[in-house]
């Protein structure tokens, strides 16, 4: 976490935190969901408008955790953005480095080492690190096949229903807020 927003979490201590304003999509992108788009339905089908500005989304990487609920946020000074989700909380870029060995990297920069691999009844790809689940960028399927192909990774059938209870994250933060009696 960056050393400012450290400090803005001492200054400012009990900042409410803010739900359903901010998305991540399967491919790893950022989206911005202001009160039209929320409205308008649950990420999955009204995804806002996509991040585009690079510092932005460097500082959103350096500031992305998860609490003791499973529910992904980005530190934004002394608020807690919690994340909607399109499919997992973290969504992985593969590179094959030689004949049999293959690099796994968040899309927020940070090298990973696979502990597991799921295959959903979609076809979707999933990986199991130390970091928390992702699902591998459409990009990198071809190369991540190789992985499979060649026996570095067996990939476990799974039903993507399943994944969120399994692994312990929270697809909609804003859904399970709205469902907390105020």
């Amino acid at each position: 976490m960056d050393d400012i927003v450290k400090q803005a979490l001492a200054k400012w201590p009990n900042v409410p935190h803010c739900y359903g304003w901010l998305g991540l999509d399967a491919r790893g992108n950022w989206y911005m969901r202001d009160d039209r788009t929320q409205a308008q339905g649950p990420f999955r089908s009204a995804k806002g408008s996509m991040l585009r500005h690079d510092k932005l989304i460097d500082f959103i990487h350096r500031n992305y955790e998860h609490d003791a609920d499973g529910q992904w946020f980005f530190q934004n000074g002394p608020q807690r953005v919690y994340v909607e989700l399109e499919a997992a909380p973290l969504v992985w870029r593969v590179a094959q480095q030689g004949a049999n060995a293959f690099t796994v990297t968040a899309h927020t920069g940070v090298p990973a080492e696979v502990s597991g691999c799921l295959l959903d009844e979609e076809g979707r790809l999933y990986l199991v690190a130390p970091a928390g689940l992702g699902l591998v960028h459409t990009q990198d399927v071809g190369i991540a096949a190789e992985a499979v192909e060649q026996g570095v990774w067996t990939p476990e059938p799974v039903r993507a229903a399943d994944l969120p209870g399994r692994f312990g994250h929270v697809l909609s933060p804003a859904e399970r807020h709205a469902g907390v009696a105020v």
